[in-house]
């Protein structure tokens, strides 16, 4: 007999999607950064969180969908992001809702990240949300060495040490309805490294 296998609902990849997103978002250790010190205000770990549905809904909704679209029906519709956007919203968001400029090139892996998790469920696999899942699971989160630049004073830049052991608390990747994500805006400059070889994520005043 003849093993047959089913091509996922758009209902479920739809779901595999946000979950992917919301994964790669706490995997992020400039956002990590800014919710563990609280930069986005005591309800910085809810941010985050409207952050993840933030950039899902960048993208059109597959489970109100009858049926996966074909990449000429995506570009036909012109209802996809192109991973430049997401960038953009990425460094955005953390810089209005997280007073956090961050000047390294992790908001564009991230980007990207997303990128590859929408392809692959596009198609209905679900390899790179898995590596996600993996990734969190088994505590995979960066030693990250960040250096805030208060105000103009290049002398007064504090560092931070932090191995993310996982003390916060939300650690729950479940979607919920998210509020749209705010326009794209331009650009930041590019990296500024310092000569010990630190990337400046810096923080407005």
């Amino acid at each position: 007999m003849a093993s047959t296998s089913s091509t996922p609902s758009p209902a479920t990849c739809q779901s595999n999607f946000e979950q992917g997103v919301a994964i790669a978002l706490n995997l992020w250790p400039a956002l990590t950064l800014a919710v563990q010190n609280h930069w986005g205000g005591p309800d910085s770990a809810d941010k985050r969180d409207w952050f993840a549905g933030a950039i899902v809904e960048l993208f059109s909704d597959l489970s109100k969908l009858p049926a996966l679209p074909t990449p000429a029906q995506l570009q036909e519709s012109d209802s996809e992001p192109e991973q430049v956007d997401v960038e953009t919203v990425l460094l955005q968001v953390m810089l209005d809702e997280f007073e956090v400029n961050v000047d390294d090139e992790s908001a564009f892996e991230v980007a990207e990240q997303v990128m590859r998790v929408r392809n692959e469920c596009l198609r209905g696999k679900f390899d790179e949300v898995e590596a996600l899942r993996r990734r969190w699971g088994g505590g995979d989160k960066k030693k990250v060495v960040f250096r805030e630049v208060e105000s103009q004073d290049d002398d007064a830049d504090t560092d931070w040490d932090t191995d993310d052991s996982g003390s916060d608390d939300d650690e729950d990747v479940e979607m919920s309805d998210a509020p749209a994500a705010p326009p794209p805006k331009e650009r930041k400059a590019s990296p500024e490294v310092d000569e010990d070889g630190f990337t400046k994520v810096s923080r407005k005043k």
